[in-house]
């Protein structure tokens, strides 16, 4: 059993509050995880009240008002705002999910809590640090590995079949919201792949064009790499675009069961 030692300034205090213009009609409360590395202090949860009339459907909508008309200091990832560059990944009324996609309307009812992602290193507010997380993506060689030479006069041809195997699985944008939901990943993250890498493991694997299944297989060989998967399935609660890490892992395991013969 791992034993953890939390820092001195790691309990959450109340944080500020910052409510809305008298008369407005529609509001809604965030409260909001806030920590600096620059103060010293201890992370706080700060309240903002916004006027829904004036504001986006999606909680990304409420996080970029509050930061361009109330607070300036709040700190947070996002990009395309469309679901796919997975930047806006935190934990949102309870689960991991991207703020871009997630209706405001939808997070219940009462306050709406929003935190960085689960059990990652904070860089600053909602942004965690996801070196490891990138570190262990990179371990896996995500490209397609090959043996022979490629065709002089054409590219690596692929049936509908074989392509239709990668469904489910090339749709992953690395939003880790799979990965910090599993339990296995956050007492094991320093050896576990954890489903975001091991999908995208699999990925490869199951590509037809790839020749090194072998070597790939061999690299995942290992009891803690893949063997932590314990079929929770988190991960396929969590994940933003509907896959199913927990499924391609067993896949893997089947795998390597044929092998053994």
């Amino acid at each position: 059993m791992a034993e953890f030692t939390l820092p001195k300034n790691s309990k959450i205090q109340p944080g500020r509050r910052f409510p809305a213009p008298a008369g407005t009609k529609r509001v809604r409360r965030f409260k909001v995880y806030r920590w600096s590395p620059d103060d010293g202090r201890n992370p706080s949860v700060d309240t903002y009240e916004v006027d829904l009339d004036k504001c986006g459907p999606m909680v990304l909508d409420a996080l970029i008002k509050i930061k361009n008309e109330i607070d300036p200091t709040l700190t947070f990832r996002r990009s395309c705002r469309e679901g796919i560059c997975g930047s806006c990944a935190m934990n949102i009324d309870g689960t991991n999910t991207l703020a871009c996609t997630k209706a405001i309307d939808d997070c219940g009812k009462g306050d709406v809590p929003i935190y960085p992602l689960p059990h990652m290193p904070v860089v600053k507010d909602l942004v965690p640090d996801l070196t490891h997380f990138y570190a262990q993506y990179a371990s896996i060689k995500p490209w397609i590995r090959t043996q022979s030479a490629p065709p002089p006069d054409r590219e690596r041809l692929q049936s509908k079949e074989d392509r239709a195997k990668l469904d489910g699985l090339y749709e992953c944008i690395l939003c880790a919201c799979c990965s910090t939901s599993c339990p296995s990943y956050w007492w094991n993250g320093d050896r576990y792949l954890g489903p975001a890498v091991l999908l995208q493991a699999y990925r490869w694997i199951a590509d037809s064009r790839d020749e090194d299944t072998g070597a790939r297989l061999d690299d995942l060989e290992d009891p803690f790499k893949l063997y932590r998967c314990h079929t929770i399935m988190n991960c396929a609660r969590t994940c933003p675009k509907g896959l199913n890490p927990a499924k391609a892992i067993g896949e893997i395991k089947q795998l390597m069961l044929a092998r053994r013969g």
